[in-house]
């Protein structure tokens, strides 16, 4: 791991205004290294995007510090953000919605590389973009409806990537896709992103997938950080009670049809109480 993170989030508290205020994010510290993909799971509504948008300045923080790259990430406003920000560049859940349907996906690829070029950056191309990510280069003169899901990801992907971003944030990126799709393009923004020497911070509820991809993961519950550490072991004996349902929740496929019985009130409350548990 760096001496430097790309990201270094301490103690981050996002809130939303109600009565009383909804606190999402509740203390959260988290960093990612140059060339290190770092995973960020937990249920609907553990306070997982709301980090994320968080750490790239589309969401205020009420409390904590956001650094990319030792410099503090300012809120995104009005005003253009500034050129070194442009290092941090963000993947939605849903291309349909972040993609210009107006414009050809050659032409918003562009934006990615002019970008990189005003940073400084080494030059590149669309058609390179296209292909790193499979698609045949013919295709940048089409817009965005004129392909599948799938395909469309793959241009968010190639957008982002060709700003050629120190970090990477990744907010349920294939949770819109089709299973046969998510574990390629999740795969395939593992390697772009290492390849570069970017940092990655992949959100997702899919921990199959996880597995495969992520060096070190972080499980949230209830705006907190309950337990994290290097995938592998994280897996291997999960040790804090909640980590150890999520994982008992994954599907086994062995025929008998089984559904995981849902946690109970009980354990939810439980679960709040106990300390972090970080390796």
């Amino acid at each position: 791991m760096s001496e430097v993170a790309v990201l270094d989030a301490q103690d981050v508290v996002v809130r939303y205004p109600g009565n009383p205020p909804v606190i999402a994010v509740n203390g959260v510290s988290i960093s990612v290294a140059a060339g290190e993909t770092v995973a960020l799971v937990g249920e609907s509504g553990s306070g997982k995007s709301s980090l994320a948008r968080a750490v790239v300045g589309i969401e205020k923080t009420a409390a904590g510090t956001v650094l990319f790259r030792e410099a503090p990430v300012s809120p995104l406003g009005i005003r253009r953000r500034s050129i070194a920000l442009t290092g941090i560049q963000m993947v939605f859940q849903d291309p349909a919605t972040s993609l210009n349907p107006r414009r050809r996906v050659g032409d918003q690829i562009a934006d990615g590389i002019a970008t990189a070029r005003a940073r400084g950056a080494a030059g590149s191309t669309v058609d390179e973009w296209l292909e790193r990510v499979g698609l045949p280069t013919n295709v940048s003169t089409r817009f965005p409806h004129q392909f599948s899901g799938g395909q469309k990801q793959r241009i968010a992907i190639a957008r982002a990537l060709a700003a050629r971003p120190s970090l990477l944030v990744a907010d349920e990126p294939i949770s819109a896709l089709d299973a046969s799709t998510q574990t390629s393009v999740a795969g395939l923004m593992r390697d772009l992103v290492a390849e570069s020497g970017a940092g990655m911070l992949f959100i997702s509820h899919d921990l199959a997938v996880v597995r495969r991809i992520a060096d070190r993961t972080f499980v949230m519950f209830g705006g907190r950080v309950l337990e994290s550490g290097p995938t592998d072991q994280l897996w291997a004996a999960p040790r804090h009670p909640y980590t150890q349902a999520l994982l008992a929740a994954i599907p086994e496929p062995d025929g008998a049809g089984r559904i995981p019985a849902a946690p109970s009130v009980d354990d939810r409350t439980v679960w709040a109480e106990i300390p972090p548990i970080m390796y």
